[in-house]
């Protein structure tokens, strides 16, 4: 579910190449036209974005009003001598989550209520401290995925050119292109250097699926869930709906290289899997704290086993957060990524548009896993050699080829022998 109020989406993503949908521009074609001819008005107006909603008051211990100044005691001849001043006025703030997009880029964001991007599917951040270009993930099924590219490879040339000095935008603008064109992308892993030659493809994109299996004798439904799109939630609402109606005892839901995307869409799937308790606060600048609960309205209380990797992020550690943190769900794997900020997507006067960090968000215990991940319940390290099979071999991830999933079913087995009666208490439910 879209949240929108006054033209601006909500969103927790982590994601660069994933948009949020923006409905209602908020400005009429009128201001539109008045913001081509003065591009200083558009400088202004994201300077105001930014001063009234910006997640920290001290702007990076910037002096934001001096910038002000500065920045329109310029003259602007066209809109992008404009736009070069805005991301060089952001830039202040050293937050890799507030960027401009100026109209191409903010029309070209890939994913929207349709489910479809075109493409190679990779999901980037640029490392605040070494302002590397990392990937967060691939998305599944897409032509990186396909080659191997995994979370965190550092992206260090495109097409031959270095990424050196460049934001993301920049290096999100020479990774697109047309349908069936191709890109050369240099990759640093473990301080070895990869090659992938990727072709773009139109790639439509259903955030969810699953299937009953009998990898224990009482049955268990497999939930893969890759992103947090709009669907995402009416798709995890029929998997759930579909694996009671087989009649499994547990689940296995898989998050792992799962970047975000809606925070809406986090709390709505947290949901349907917690009765009651709070899913995650929101904290502004102001520190007026915004708080989601569950609201009784569960599909299943059956035993919960949560797969989560360094490519978990944003929405993943919303959800796998609030589900560990009310004793709801074991959480197996490795520490997930460590974003926890909020983002709100705006567009702006002639076009263009403006994501900026509006809040913090915390878990129902208080955690700020920003930077910090959340742990696993259960650590479940892969080695390369495993992490190359799986990569070679994508049709065992989620079997029992893959050490995390096999310990997830181990897990899940001890956890519905406990609530049967059947078992002792289990050493998987305290934080190892």
């Amino acid at each position: 579910m879209t949240i929108t109020r006054k033209g601006l989406v909500v969103s927790a993503t982590a994601a660069v190449l994933t948009t949020v949908a923006v409905t209602g521009a908020g400005i009429h074609l009128s201001s539109q036209a008045f913001f081509r001819e003065s591009p200083k008005e558009l400088v202004d107006e994201v300077w105001q974005i930014v001063d009234r909603n910006y997640v920290d008051g001290t702007f990076n211990q910037v002096d934001w009003q001096a910038i002000r100044n500065e920045y329109l005691s310029r003259t602007y001849a066209t809109k992008e001598d404009a736009y070069k001043a805005i991301r060089e006025m952001l830039k202040r703030l050293e937050d890799p989550y507030t960027r401009f997009m100026d109209p191409q880029e903010f029309k070209s964001m890939q994913i929207d209520t349709s489910g479809e991007l075109t493409g190679v599917g990779i999901q980037l951040t640029q490392d605040e401290d070494t302002k590397k270009i990392i990937v967060i993930s691939p998305i599944e099924g897409t032509p990186a995925a396909k080659a191997g590219v995994i979370a965190k490879d550092e992206i260090i040339k495109i097409d031959g050119k270095s990424t050196n000095g460049m934001n993301v935008n920049d290096v999100v603008n020479l990774i697109r292109g047309p349908v069936d064109s191709e890109v050369v992308l240099t990759i640093k892993r473990n301080n070895q250097e990869k090659i992938f030659k990727l072709k773009r493809e139109r790639i439509e994109i259903h955030p969810v699926r699953f299937d009953a299996r009998k990898d224990i004798p009482s049955g268990l439904g497999y939930i893969r869930l890759n992103q947090f799109s709009a669907n995402a939630a009416p798709e995890m609402r029929q998997a759930i709906q579909a694996l009671e109606k087989q009649g499994v005892a547990g689940y296995i839901l898989d998050l792992r290289s799962n970047p975000g995307g809606l925070l809406y869409a986090s709390i709505d799937i947290a949901r349907m899997w917690l009765k009651e308790g709070s899913i995650v606060s929101t904290v502004d600048r102001q520190g007026e704290s915004e708080r989601q609960k569950a609201n009784h309205r569960q599909l299943t209380d059956k035993p919960l086993v949560i797969l989560i990797d360094g490519g978990s992020a944003s929405a993943s550690e919303i959800l796998s957060g609030a589900l560990q943190d009310n004793n709801r769900a074991v959480l197996v794997g490795t520490k997930s990524f460590g974003k926890g900020l909020v983002q709100s997507v705006r567009p702006l006067g002639d076009g263009s548009g403006l994501a900026v960090t509006i809040a913090k968000y915390f878990t129902p215990s208080g955690r700020d896993i920003n930077h910090a991940g959340i742990a696993p319940n259960v650590v479940v390290e892969l080695s390369d050699a495993q992490k190359q099979r799986l990569v070679k071999n994508r049709d065992e991830i989620g079997t029992l080829q893959d050490p995390q999933y096999a310990k997830a079913v181990e897990i899940l087995q001890q956890q519905i022998a406990k609530r049967n009666g059947n078992g002792g208490s289990s050493s998987t439910s305290s934080r190892q």
